[in-house]
């Protein structure tokens, strides 16, 4: 049994004591929200934001900012056909359709393109994923989102710490999303973060956010979501987000000590980091080369043996039985992310991996493709 982690946060002094303050002063008059509060403050401002609102997961903030922008029946919103299906459950809970677009084979992530090819009249949404810390063309999907009118979410759960031209993951589109899952760079164990700069907007998305009642008041004027977050939660996040360079560092380090450990075997993309990019580097992404004939389900079971855990790349969500009916015009329509997830799977990323794990892990991979 292996004693290495797929993935696990980093805890240490500050965030116990930070926590300890919450959970002894924080729940009478204004210390109720305090670190909900200082937690928006300093993240919106750390990207560059206006507007921050805390949920309590990140598939919570996608939806609730679908909602904020109006999204309804009969509406369309795109996609990545690869991706975590919590980038595209609120588009379902909002009685819209999902169209699923193709992914690009380096950076795995939607481009220009294949979001042209998906718009329709009825096309309201883009759904951009920083795919494992990858950034897609920003310049060319804004261009077109712009052209054609549509809007752009940022889905930036897995990107904290990446930055495309020199402007940070969570910077890009109408508004952007993070997530504090217990795997995450940042951690609230669970937990998410929707980023704003427009103000009628984040208006909107706050009233949404809490029963639809008038600020102050216990007055509702709608039925909407209970989509708060508490306090403990969030002084967990502003003490890890005091850490954040220090925690991208170490994700960039593991990332990073893989490249360096796979470089003498050919055929291997782990995740770009192109002229321009910054990768954070969540989670590091290995695809097989077709000369290895290495696919996702053989590596699975080939490195289990040798202890070395992994996990698949995210399955194509139209081949999912989540969406019935969808597999056959994905594997025509998105040839790329059907390829590219049959022959990759995720490698450890916990923040408490040693030289010692990335040399086990390496060296199983080695072993596996016989270099």
């Amino acid at each position: 049994m292996s004693n290495i982690h797929m993935a696990g946060p980093s805890i240490t002094k500050v965030e116990e004591e930070i926590v300890l303050d919450a959970l002894r002063n924080g729940w009478y008059g204004k210390s109720a929200y305090q670190y909900v509060e200082l937690f928006e403050k300093v993240f919106a401002e750390y990207h560059g934001r206006k507007f921050a609102l805390m949920t309590p997961n990140c598939t919570t903030a996608i939806h609730l900012l679908l909602a904020g922008l109006g999204v309804e029946e009969g509406d369309e919103v795109i996609a990545p056909d690869c991706t975590w299906i919590g980038s595209v459950a609120g588009i379902t809970y909002q009685r819209a359709k999902t169209v699923f677009a193709d992914i690009d084979p380096e950076h795995w992530c939607l481009t220009p393109k294949s979001i042209e090819n998906a718009i329709t009249p009825n096309t309201k949404v883009v759904i951009v994923v920083n795919l494992y810390g990858n950034m897609p063309d920003w310049d060319g999907i804004n261009e077109v989102c712009n052209r054609r009118g549509i809007a752009i979410i940022e889905d930036a759960a897995e990107a904290l710490g990446s930055s495309y031209k020199g402007v940070l993951a969570g910077g890009f589109g109408v508004g952007s999303v993070f997530s504090f899952h217990r795997t995450k760079t940042i951690t609230t164990g669970e937990g998410g973060m929707l980023l704003l700069d427009d103000e009628a907007l984040f208006s909107r998305c706050k009233f949404l956010r809490d029963h639809g009642r008038e600020p102050g008041t216990y007055f509702n004027t709608e039925v909407t979501f209970k989509y708060m977050p508490f306090n403990i939660q969030a002084a967990l996040g502003y003490a890890q987000f005091l850490r954040i360079e220090e925690l991208v560092s170490k994700k960039r380090s593991i990332l990073n000590g893989f490249k360096k450990r796979l470089s003498g075997i050919p055929d291997l993309l782990l995740n770009p980091e192109p002229d321009g990019i910054v990768n954070g580097a969540w989670a590091p992404a290995l695809v097989f080369g077709r000369s290895h004939g290495m696919t996702t389900a053989k590596a699975l079971i080939e490195l289990s043996k040798l202890g070395v855990p992994s996990r698949p790349f995210f399955y194509p969500l139209s081949s999912l039985p989540a969406f019935p009916g969808r597999m056959t015009e994905g594997r025509q329509r998105n040839p790329v992310a059907y390829d590219v997830a049959g022959r990759g799977i995720n490698l450890p990323c916990a923040l408490n991996l040693t030289g010692m794990d990335l040399d086990k892990i390496s060296n199983g991979i080695h072993r596996m493709l016989g270099y």
